[in-house]
C-alpha cells in the first residue's frame, strides 16, 4: 500500500531559475527502541533514504536515521533548466520503497 505523500513546487518555472521543492511522506518512523505493550521492543521500521532525480539525473540525496521524526519533510532547491520530470524516491527497512513522479515546464 502506497504512503501519502504531499510534493510542493512551482508546476512552472524560468529556464536558469532556482526553485524550492518541499515534500513530506506520511510513515510513522519507528526507532526499534520504544517498548510495546508487552514489554518488548516495537521492530524498527524507519525510511533510509530519500532521493531526487530531475530527467534522470540525481539533484538531492539523504540518508535518513532513527532520530528523523514521523512523516519526515525535506526541503531543498534545485536549477530549472529544462522541463521535465522530477521523481522522488523513498527507501526503508522491510523492502518498502516509493516513487513519485511530478512534471516540471521550464518556458
Amino acid at each position: 500500500m502506497a504512503a501519502r505523500t504531499l510534493i510542493q513546487f512551482p508546476p512552472t518555472a524560468r529556464r536558469g531559475e532556482v526553485i524550492q521543492v518541499r515534500v513530506t511522506i506520511a510513515h510513522l518512523m519507528e526507532t526499534g527502541y520504544r517498548p510495546g505493550m508487552d514489554g518488548k521492543p516495537i521492530p524498527r521500521d524507519i525510511l533510509r533514504r530519500f532521493t531526487c532525480r530531475y530527467n534522470g539525473e540525481t539533484v538531492f540525496a539523504a540518508d535518513l536515521y532513527p532520530a528523523i521524526a514521523a512523516n519526515p519533510y525535506v526541503a531543498f532547491h534545485l536549477v530549472a533548466d529544462q522541463a521535465g520530470t522530477l521523481e522522488f524516491e523513498w527507501q526503508g527497512d522491510h523492502g518498502f520503497s516509493q516513487v513519485e513522479r511530478r512534471p516540471l515546464q521550464v518556458a
